[in-house]
């Protein structure tokens, strides 16, 4: 028998082999590791929402510091001249003590009376006075150094609830000392404003303040 030889196949037969493998390589190049994957679309951050405005209220009020206990009102006359005042109270928790006082004109004219005044409510915890009574004192009051004692309202117009005593003259560049007997009537510390007048108007500290200071008395 005649050896046939094998030929290639018919034509059409190819062009459908080759169509075939084309579509394979397409398919092949659309899924190997090659393609690259895009990423997801980036999700849009909502932008935030405004804060409400604070809300704000009508300005606060200031209240009035109440005045501490034993103080006393201004006088409503002043007096330019200047002095300096210091105290030094030595009053035991029972018993007698003293208020010492010292005033230093610091005015070129004299101070005719120099009167102090204290809320007379601290005479129920410290009685002050300007000597301790006795007979001898009351029938013979030219040798007092001071002019009148007075517990408000008195003659010249002194405010109610006050002490007034008067002390003098005062000479320009003089120092009075006033020693006041403190007798102790209630137990505990307590603090009072005193004042230093010309007659009914207040004078002025050496700093041009009105002359009112505050005492206490442990």
């Amino acid at each position: 028998m005649p050896h046939r030889r094998l030929t290639g196949l018919p034509a059409r037969a190819a062009t459908r082999v080759a169509l075939a493998c084309a579509g394979v390589l397409v398919v092949a190049g659309c899924v190997g590791p090659l393609a690259t994957q895009s990423p997801p679309p980036a999700t849009a951050t909502p932008p935030p929402s405004p804060s409400a405005p604070a809300s704000i209220g009508p300005p606060a009020t200031p209240t009035a510091t109440p005045e501490p206990p034993l103080s006393l009102d201004l006088p409503a006359a002043r007096d330019a001249r200047r002095v300096r005042v210091s105290i030094q109270p030595t009053v035991p928790a029972i018993g007698v003590g003293h208020l010492t006082i010292k005033v230093t004109s610091l005015a070129t004219t004299r101070v005719s009376e120099l009167v102090l005044r204290w809320p007379t409510q601290l005479n129920g915890i410290v009685f002050l006075s300007p000597f301790h009574p006795s007979s001898s004192r009351l029938t013979d009051a030219l040798i007092q150094p001071w002019t009148k004692w007075v517990i408000g309202p008195g003659e010249q117009g002194e405010p109610a609830g006050t002490t007034s005593l008067g002390w003098g003259p005062l000479d320009p560049g003089a120092t009075l000392t006033i020693p006041l007997i403190a007798t102790r009537r209630a137990s505990g510390p307590v603090a009072f404003d005193l004042q230093l007048l010309a007659g009914e108007a207040l004078l002025t500290t050496e700093a041009g303040a009105p002359a009112e200071t505050r005492v206490s008395i442990p």
